[in-house]
Formats: C-alpha cells, structure tokens, sequence
C-alpha cells in the first residue's frame, strides 16, 4: 500500500465537466490510499477578509480548464492501474478534513426545488472544526457533516464530455450526506483507469439539497482504493458499517426511488438465501427510502438497509 497526495492546483482541476479520455493527475495501484484536496467557489462565491481563502484557488479560476456545461471544481481525475470496464472500484473513505474556515449557501433563479418561489439569496457561514459547528449568519449554530456531493468516476467513452450537474452510472454529483468518512463507495469502471475525481465539498446539507446548494466549502478527503472485479454493480452502490445503500437517478422522483429499491432487491438476492419477494417485504419492514436530492436535474433517491436486518440470511 503506497500513500499519495494529490494537491487541488491548475493542473490538477477540471471544472465542469466528466469525460473519458482524461489525462490522469495521478496513477495508483490498487490498495494505494490517496489524500485529495478539494476547493469550492467561483470568483464571485469568495468571502473578506478575517477568513481563510486556499491560495490554489485563485490560481484555479485563472487558468484550470472550465467547460461551461457544470458548475463543479474536480480534483483529478485518478487512474488505478489495471481497471477496466466492467471492473468496479471500492472507495473507501477513511478521513474528511476542512481546507478552510466559511462555506456559502446561494438560492438563485431557476433552480432548486422550489423554482422561482423565493428571491434569490447568499450567505456565508463560519466553519469551526474543532467545536464541530457551523454557525449562519443569523445565529443558527448546526452540527458540522463532512462529505464530498461529488465523487465519480469517467463515463462511457460514448457519452463524450457529461456536465457534473446530473449523477448517472458513473456517479458524480450524488449528493448523497450518507458518504461521510467511514463509508465505502462503489463505482463501476466505464474506462480505462477508471478515473476517479472527486469535489464540492459539503460542510452540511439535509436530505433533498433543496435550494440546490448546501454548506459549499473545500475540504480534504483520505481514500484507499481497490480495484474489485466480483461485484457486479452497473451503479453507485454504498456501504457504512451498519447499512447498506443502493441509489437510484430518474428525472422523476418516483422513478428514481423504485430504482434504488430494485437495486436493494438484487443486493439482497446475490448476499442472502431470501427469494426476490421475501426480499421486497423485508425492505418494506426494515429499509427506508430516503430523497437524495430534488434538484440536479436527474434527482436522487437512496434505500437504506441496516446489516442487522440480514442476520441468519447471509449466504455461506
């Protein structure tokens, strides 16, 4: 196991967008743990004075390339050696980490999931990370909950270059506040290398996302990653020590959580002895459909199933 750190530069962001073909920033092998900084906003999103900007982002918005189609600052992307399509690729996310001391939050016209039924808005909040808080500007004190709303691999080469708006097969703008550290996530492979690229970093955000932004901030994440090829996963599956978590996509909101739930079924038939519909009424009794996120076009739905529920069922 080989340690690396990829440092958010220039070079090393791609704003905007996914694409196969990518020139990686860094090539691991399997197993190897990458620590990978992240930053967040455009020129416009920055704060005053008496709080901490990441000197590279500056230079980011100067020079990194930017494609128009997506809003995301991406640090990658990361090849592992040996991935291919149909391979999937473990990240394990073992530590998350403030870059810095504010993140914002914007409402703005046309989007979210209330479209147009409130004046635009922005606000700073001041990110302690020691006290674990985030305060609003208002006096709101809430429970710092670190996570990256991106983590993705490239697309299918057809695709070409894919906005980091919409969450597909390839992950990407998931959203999900599930993928703290101590989750593990699952990519299918749909290039060479996989290339994995993370960003938009979270400082907090409810389920649903749904003035389409939540506390946005840069962080630093510690991943160990490891090339699999049993899983048969076509989509981003998850896992925390206690549940299990299939997600769904879908420009409808009903498509998107009977996907997640048909995906929870066929996660349940390949670990457990249960037939598909003893699957479906344990997950009516025991697993929760929750919104990911209304408001990335492609809106998100997540099931959740604890471990516990599968004891004495596990195949072997």
């Amino acid at each position: 196991m080989a340690e690396h750190h990829l440092k958010a530069s220039a070079e090393t962001a791609h704003w905007g967008w996914f694409q196969a073909g990518m020139a990686p920033a860094l090539t691991i092998d399997s197993g190897d743990v990458v620590t990978i900084d992240s930053v967040s906003g455009v020129p416009g999103s920055l704060p005053g004075e008496g709080f901490h900007i990441p000197p590279e982002l500056h230079e980011i918005h100067e020079r990194a390339p930017r494609n128009p189609i997506g809003p995301h600052i991406l640090t990658g992307p990361v090849a592992v050696r040996g991935a291919q399509p149909g391979d999937v690729l473990e990240i394990r996310i073992r530590r998350i980490g403030l870059r810095q001391d504010w993140g914002y939050t914007l409402v703005r016209p046309l989007v979210g999931a209330l479209i147009n039924e409130t004046d635009p808005g922005f606000i700073f909040s001041r990110l302690d990370e020691a006290a674990g808080t985030a305060t609003l500007p208002w006096g709101t004190e809430l429970p710092l909950d670190l996570f990256f709303g991106v983590m993705g691999v490239a697309p299918p080469p057809a695709w070409g270059a894919i906005s980091t708006i919409q969450p597909r097969a390839h992950g990407g703008n998931i959203d999900c506040k599930e993928l703290r550290a101590g989750s593990t996530l699952f990519l299918p492979v749909w290039a060479e290398g996989g290339l994995f690229s993370v960003g938009d970093g979270h400082g907090r955000q409810g389920d649903g996302e749904v003035c389409v932004t939540a506390i946005e901030t840069a962080l630093q994440g510690e991943f160990e990653i490891h090339l699999r090829r049993d899983l048969p996963f076509d989509f981003p599956h998850a896992e925390t020590a206690d549940e299990l978590i299939a997600f769904g996509t879908h420009y409808s909101l009903d498509q998107a959580a009977r996907a997640a739930l048909r995906r929870m079924l066929d996660w349940i038939e390949r670990l457990t002895t249960l037939t598909r519909t003893e699957a479906y009424m344990l997950c009516s009794l025991a697993a929760d459909v929750r919104v990911t996120q209304m408001v990335n076009q492609e809106q998100g739905c997540h099931v959740v199933l604890p471990r516990s529920a599968l004891t004495g069922v596990m195949k072997g």
